[in-house]
């Protein structure tokens, strides 16, 4: 490589860690203070930037909040794209992708998904599409491709039942225990009833009827 391309490819490469270093200290900001109080010299402050440079790479806040949107679904997209790569049949990696939804508790993991909920809220209430959106649904759509992957593998190798709707099936279950993860991890600091049991063994309990509705007769 010529001098001239590799000082080109450093200065992208340059400019991309920057971007990602910018976007990581939104996602830490808006955990902090929310969608809508947040700033942009927050960010920067975050950031150890000046406020131009988070305006270079990003000129509206509606975009950053947008990107750090898309990078929570393309940590999502990796999650699923690993366990579709799994030398698995495929009602185990239906089960893989459930267990993907129940054994993460870190605080990160519940911090991005309440930035989620709040993304959504947020853009719903926007009178126009939010710029750069396009991106998030981009992010999205990559999540489903993967998803349809596995689900083409379950019927390929007949581990699942053949008399169900199978896409419309599995679509619905791995979404409903997605939500109804995301919803326990957002209620986690509110104490309902003393009796009420663990996260973890709700979600479980969850799954396991899931699998066993699965299951060829």
């Amino acid at each position: 490589m010529d001098p001239k391309s590799r000082w080109e490819q450093e200065r992208q490469e340059a400019k991309q860690q920057r971007e990602i270093s910018i976007i990581e200290a939104a996602e830490r900001v808006f955990v902090k203070k929310g969608l809508d109080k947040a700033t942009m010299r927050d960010i920067a402050a975050e950031d150890n930037v000046g406020i131009a440079t988070v305006f270079r790479y990003f000129p509206k806040k509606d975009r950053i909040v947008v990107a750090v949107a898309s990078r929570i679904i393309d940590m999502e997209a990796e999650a699923f794209k690993s366990i579709s790569e799994q030398s698995e049949i495929g009602i185990k990696k239906i089960e893989m992708l459930f267990d993907h939804f129940i054994a993460d508790t870190s605080s990160a993991y519940l911090n991005r998904n309440k930035l989620i909920e709040a993304f959504e809220s947020y853009a719903a209430q926007q009178a126009e599409p939010l710029d750069g959106i396009e991106d998030y649904h981009e992010a999205t759509r990559k999540v489903y491709r993967i998803f349809k992957k596995i689900i083409q593998n379950c019927i390929d190798d007949g581990s699942i039942r053949s008399d169900i709707p199978v896409h419309e099936t599995l679509a619905t279950l791995v979404n409903a225990l997605g939500i109804f993860s995301k919803k326990l991890s957002l209620q986690s600091n509110i104490v309902m009833f003393e009796a009420d049991p663990d996260m973890i063994v709700q979600l479980t309990i969850v799954k396991n009827i899931f699998l066993e509705y699965l299951k060829p007769h």
